[in-house]
This record gives structure tokens, sequence and C-alpha cells, in this order.
């Protein structure tokens, strides 16, 4: 199976040894995407701009990898503060398809440098 590495100016650079995304099998597999502004490389302020910068994010690799938001399957948000859901919630809801994408949402997580919120992605290639 072939694999192709997807990689946008328009989302932050890998703070390591993996691909913004894999494109194989008709599917787009997106690593774990921070609030962090690409533009700048600054993390954003707080859990509600890092959660907003974050779905901005995602979103410019899909394009990139040739997706979009709308064929999203699933997710997995990766957050420090359980007590930040409710609000976490009502950013992503805003910018997800209908039907929602599956979900996995653990709380707790240790991230680097201060990212408060992670999510990563797989979404089906557009034809």
């Amino acid at each position: 199976m072939a694999r192709t590495a997807v990689s946008t100016p328009a989302a932050p650079a890998a703070i390591g040894p993996y691909s913004q995304a894999i494109v194989a099998g008709g599917f787009v597999f997106c690593s774990g995407t921070p609030g962090i502004d690409p533009a700048t490389g600054a993390l954003a302020d707080g859990i509600e701009a890092q959660t907003e910068q974050a779905l901005r994010n995602l979103a410019a690799i899909l394009t990139a990898a040739g997706s979009s938001m709308a064929s999203l399957v699933k997710t997995t948000i990766f957050y420090t503060n359980v007590e930040d859901f409710p609000l976490i919630n009502e950013i992503y809801a805003r910018h997800m398809p209908d039907p929602a994408p599956a979900r996995s949402a653990p709380a707790n997580a240790v991230l680097p440098r201060g990212i408060l919120i992670s999510i990563e992605a797989i979404a089906a290639v557009e034809a």
C-alpha cells in the first residue's frame, strides 16, 4: 500500500519525527494537531483559543491532503483538564459535519510545551 506524507505551511510543523498526516488506502490519518499559530509558531492563549486554532489547523491539513472536515470519520481529542470538556465540546460541535464523526476524548493528558489540547483525526480522501 502506498503511503504519502502531507505537509502544509498552513498548519504548524511537526515538533518531532512524524508527519502532519499520511494518506493511505483512501484515508487521511492526521497526527495530533495542537493550537499553535502556524504563521508565528506561538501557542494560542487558553483552552478556547487553542481549541479553535487546533481545529483550523486540522482543516488546513485535511485540505492539503485532498479532504475536508466534511469527510471526517473519527477524531480523538487529548486535553489536559477535564473541567474544560463542556467548552471544548461546544467549540468542536461548531466545526463538525452532520453526522458528526466518531470520537474519543481522553482527559488529563500530559502534553508538551504548554499545549492544552491536541486533536488527531481520520478522514476519507475526497474524490
